[in-house]
């Protein structure tokens, strides 16, 4: 297979030759150097003889010891160097507070801290900034403490989006970045492998330990042609996502080549990497190319754009290089989709999805249009999603919807007020919410909103990339579907999901009817970026002083205590705390919206453990029956019972179990409320890693069809995990109430190093004793 090369030529100024360039500006002490990448890549190459891909490349240019460590697609495990730590705040918290029980004195690599996920959308921007700050107030002081003392760069509330802060500030093509965040993999729109992590690996990274990562398979996306009128990059990852489905990039990375990559800006691949996370993907990347280069110059990293184009046969695919599966793609033919309901992959081309929303009894009307996200929320997806609204506002006509507009960052909500867009966009009918989450991950107040209630049967439409039951609203009522900034903004004024803007006329002020012209926008600002508000806090040179307090009567913040290790414990008769019926996210296991105020309270937060699952027994969601009592409770609540009488216990699931989210508390709640293994169809892969960190285990049917056999009242007894070892079995002995009993071969993914995690009771154990020796 033969890939175009991009040589980038271009006149170096006088800092490509400079000794030393810094990582990002916030940190002029970090240096930014290829070599050795380069040298790690040819020791790789005169060790494989064979080409690489991109993704490749940049892992293998990142290892630990390339001289010895072995590679092998989907089969070995790597230990890795990433160039730094990306944490949002309500990770964050639960990351800090295993850091600080590591006893470490400052983080080892470039390492910050973005505080997006805890304001809540409700009145506006500026009301729910300052609502926020008050009621997140203790939060928002420990996780700046902390990076004063730990040497963390820290972005205040306000500052914007984790993703769109690092590919602002801190991207750069090649690097290896891993973040507390499971849509990290936006950075490779900018050229790098951004990976998706639990707080765990992530404290292992600030602690100087190697990283360890399955080594991934590489799936291809060759891209032709070129986007054009309604198309848009959201499209090749909704297209995507239909064709792989949730667990289809599972345990590899997707990279994309081919012609067809020149026509898409920098922002636009972020938002095809950073959706890739809803295929289960390991991460996305693009190959170096003008349209990054730009990018770089326009955030005020020349020096890097420079630096980056002299080392562009780094950065791209070798010719012939192998994939272990290709996907093609015409963007000549690529039609605009939208996807959903409840779930990512649920693919439909806009011709069909009148005809598929009538087929399927879904509400034909809109009631919420949101933008934005860090998925879409680039200056230029505000320009084209504004060119829209223009239109309708030529002809007198405003949002049929209720509009809300997230900007990703404070760079892009002063550049779009700067530039108009915002304006544009809030006179059709828009509020402008705070430079946050918001409501992509749950943090909406919706009562303020439409007043919608809970269980009603209702549709939004939203550019964002997750669109698991309940995931915006809380409501499981809610039918919510996925598009682009562009689209979106278009059915807001349609109002229902039968209009096609592509075909459909709207009707003018005048009682004209006029058809949307495709929308424009420029990819970067003709002006440049207005920065706006300063709102980074950076390290002190020396943090040692600082003190972090956190008071034992709080409710939001609790300090760590070690597990107790379950390796050569009694694991038999445990009790079935529940049976999982289908699909089963992180959000269902940890709901976020208002339950992200306990993310640094292990206790509290644990009080919504599995309130979102459905329980096989009853079809029911947060109702199972305790088997001591004979009564029927939530799940949480059973899970306390039966820790206060201690009774082991373990969670049956169903099929790529924990997908979604990087949330570490999904497997830190099971492990503090007595839970000793998670046995499933199949998992994704950052919740796998996430309860091996805990301690726990995670297995998997060695027959997918013996999930049958396991029945709600069954008492379930593990033998072989204390002789576990890489590739061995664990024997499972359900016990049925009949008397008798079903015997179920289970395997396990552990291999030495994470076995020591569980003879250990967790990694971070096992970090405190290797410290201690």
């Amino acid at each position: 297979m033969k890939i175009r090369h991009m040589m980038l030529v271009r006149n170096l100024s006088a800092t490509a030759i400079r000794s030393q360039i810094a990582m990002s500006r916030f940190e002029p002490n970090t240096n930014l150097s290829y070599d050795t990448l380069e040298k790690n890549i040819k020791i790789v190459k005169d060790r494989l003889k064979r080409p690489l891909t991109l993704s490749e490349k940049v892992l293998y240019g990142h290892l630990d010891k390339p001289e010895t460590e072995n590679i092998e697609r989907g089969v070995s495990y790597l230990k890795l160097r990433p160039d730094r730590v990306a944490l949002q705040d309500a990770t964050a918290q639960m990351a800090l507070l295993q850091f600080i029980s590591s006893g470490l004195p400052k983080v080892a690599v470039p390492s910050t801290i973005h505080c997006d996920h805890l304001i809540e959308a409700q009145l506006g921007g500026k009301k729910d900034l300052k609502r926020a700050k008050d009621i997140n107030e203790e939060v928002y002081d420990f996780l700046s403490s902390c990076g004063r003392k730990y040497g963390l760069g820290f972005w205040k509330p306000g500052s914007g989006i984790i993703h769109q802060i690092v590919l602002e500030n801190y991207a750069f093509p090649g690097a290896l970045v891993i973040g507390t965040d499971s849509h990290t993999p936006n950075g490779g729109g900018l050229g790098g492998v951004c990976i998706g992590v639990g707080g765990a690996d992530a404290v292992d990274v600030m602690a100087d330990i190697p990283w360890e990562l399955k080594c991934p398979k590489v799936i291809g996306v060759h891209l032709s042609g070129e986007l054009s009128k309604w198309s848009s990059p959201k499209d090749v990852i909704l297209k995507v996502a239909g064709i792989l489905t949730v667990k289809g990039g599972t345990g590899a990375i997707i990279e994309y080549f081919g012609p067809g990559c020149a026509s898409l800006s920098c922002t636009g691949m972020g938002t095809i990497c950073n959706m890739g996370a809803e295929i289960g993907a390991t991460t996305s990347i693009f190959p170096y190319n003008e349209r990054m280069a730009e990018y770089l110059l326009h955030t005020n990293r020349r020096d890097v754009a420079d630096l980056a184009s002299r080392h562009s046969h780094l950065l791209t695919p070798d010719a012939s290089c192998k994939y272990d599966e290709v996907i093609e793609i015409n963007l000549d033919k690529l039609e605009p989709h939208i996807n959903g309901p409840f779930t990512p992959d649920l693919c439909t081309p806009i011709s069909e999805l009148a005809e598929t929303a009538k087929k399927n009894n879904w509400p034909m009307k809109i009631d919420v249009a949101l933008i934005g996200s860090c998925t879409n929320s680039s200056y230029e997806d505000m320009s084209r999603s504004a060119s829209i609204a223009q239109q309708a506002l030529d002809h007198g006509i405003k949002a049929a919807s209720h509009f809300t507009i997230t900007p990703g960052s404070e760079q892009i909500r002063a550049t779009i007020e700067r530039d108009g867009q915002s304006t544009v966009l809030s006179d059709i009918g828009g509020v402008v919410l705070a430079n946050a989450c918001g409501p992509c991950i749950g943090q909406w107040d919706r009562s303020g909103t439409d007043g919608r209630k809970m269980g009603e049967k209702n549709t939004i439409v939203t550019s964002y990339n997750r669109n698991f039951t309940g995931r915006n609203d809380a409501n499981p009522a809610t039918h919510a579907f996925v598009a682009s900034p562009e689209l979106v903004t278009a059915l807001a004024l349609g109002g229902s999901l039968d209009f096609n803007p592509l075909t459909d006329e709207l009707q003018g002020a005048n009682g004209e009817k006029f058809k949307l012209s495709p929308p424009v926008g420029d990819a970067l600002p003709a002006k440049g970026f207005d920065p706006g508000v300063d709102t980074y806090q950076g390290p002190l040179e020396d943090g040692s002083s600082v003190k972090i307090n956190v008071a034992d009567s709080s409710n939001r913040l609790q300090l760590l205590a070690p597990f107790v290790t379950l390796y050569k414990t009694d694991l038999s008769n445990m009790e079935l705390l529940i049976k999982v019926k289908g699909k089963c996210t992180t959000d269902h296991i940890s709901a976020a919206g208002p339950w992200l105020k306990y993310r640094g309270h292990l206790d509290n937060i644990s009080n919504n453990f599995m309130i979102g699952a459905t329980n096989h027994e009853n079809g029911e969601m947060n109702k199972i029956k305790n088997r001591l009592t004979g009564e029927w409770s939530g799940v949480p609540e059973v899970a306390r019972h039966y820790k206060s009488k201690n009774i082991k216990w373990v969670v049956v699931g169903d099929d790529n179990y924990g997908e979604g989210s990087s949330r570490e508390h999904a497997a830190l709640e099971p492990r503090h409320l007595g839970g000793c293994a998670i046995i499933v169809k199949s998992f994704a892969r950052i919740h796998e890693t996430n309860l091996k960190k805990q301690g726990m285990l995670p297995l998997t049917f060695d027959n997918p069809a013996d999930y049958d056999l396991i029945q709600p009242e069954d008492k379930i007894t593990l033998e072989g995990t204390d002789t576990l070892s890489p590739g061995s079995k664990v024997k499972c002995i359900a016990s049925h109430a009949d008397g008798t009993k079903s015997e179920i071969t289970l395997n396990h993914s552990f291999n030495e190093t994470q076995i020591g995690w569980f003879k250990a009771g967790s990694a971070l154990n096992m970090m405190a004793l290797s410290k201690n020796k």
